[in-house]
């Protein structure tokens, strides 16, 4: 549901996603930079940091991606296509003979607003909100059997749609960024977990997995990112592989409750690191 701000209903995430950032905004607050040009989120999912971000400045000027072609469409198609949206998204109803029969479709079939419904819907009634494909790329989280789900939230899709009318929505990988970002830019960084253990590893939200090769090619990028001198914040898993890998930036201990996983023992309160490249203290942020 949107929040208020002035006229215009603050827009919060359209989809639940693994990892969402909405319960940390008020650790994450004192943590972004109080001043920054541009704001970059190469990991985007749910994007509850950006839409935070853009309710304290509408005129932010945002480069948003993910590797998952179907929520960057989804994004696209609410930004540019939002009447054709809700239209389809009216169409859904919270039954598990409709949800499997769409669950089942071949995207290649939709048309762009139609996949975006299809995003959403599934989204909202799925288990546990649980985003997951198999190695075909095939969503293939069973129904949530909620009661009354709230597939069409009109009010809060506008809010998005406000919220993104300025923003730049690709499909990239999080290299892409390096050739993006320019000193004085904020570059945000969520990307898949490190896992905890050898059991709790969830990075199904594309068809690819993200190992370790992956956690230090990002590194990397921090790295590179330092040295334009761009402002660069990530969060992830509290493991000693990632403290690591980032020991000589400025690691901070965050707290979050995980509601979404695929198995119950792996959610509760669990600590995180958010991870900069600068120091808090260096701005004014009253």
């Amino acid at each position: 549901m949107a929040g208020q701000r002035g006229i215009y209903p603050v827009a919060s995430p359209i989809v639940k996603w693994a990892g969402g950032k909405t319960q940390l905004l008020k650790h994450y607050t004192r943590l972004f930079p109080a001043e920054f040009n541009r704001y970059f989120e190469p990991f985007l999912g749910g994007g509850a940091v950006f839409f935070h971000m853009v309710a304290k400045n509408p005129n932010l000027r945002a480069t948003l991606s993910d590797q998952n072609v179907e929520l960057i469409n989804c994004y696209n198609m609410v930004k540019n296509e939002l009447p054709s949206v809700i239209r389809y998204l009216k169409k859904h109803k919270n039954d598990s003979d409709h949800f499997y029969k769409v669950r089942a479709m071949d995207v290649a079939d939709l048309s762009p607003a139609e996949r975006a419904a299809r995003l959403i819907f599934l989204n909202k009634t799925c288990f546990n909100g649980l985003y997951r494909v198999n190695r075909k790329g095939q969503f293939n989280v069973p129904f949530g059997r909620y009661e009354n789900p709230k597939i069409c939230d009109e009010i809060n899709l506008r809010a998005a749609e406000r919220a993104l009318c300025n923003a730049k929505i690709n499909t990239a990988n999080f290299e892409a960024v390096l050739s993006q970002a320019k000193r004085g830019d904020f570059v945000y960084l969520d990307p898949p977990y490190q896992p905890v253990s050898t059991t709790s590893s969830f990075t199904g939200y594309t068809r690819n997995s993200f190992g370790e090769s992956d956690q230090e090619r990002l590194r990397d990028v921090f790295k590179k990112l330092t040295d334009k001198g761009c402002y660069a914040m990530l969060s992830n898993s509290d493991t000693p592989f990632i403290r690591e890998l980032y020991d000589s930036f400025n690691i901070e201990t965050v707290y979050a409750n995980r509601a979404i996983n695929s198995k119950a023992d792996k959610r509760g309160r669990i600590a995180e690191v958010a991870i900069l490249n600068y120091s808090p203290e260096d701005f004014d942020c009253d």
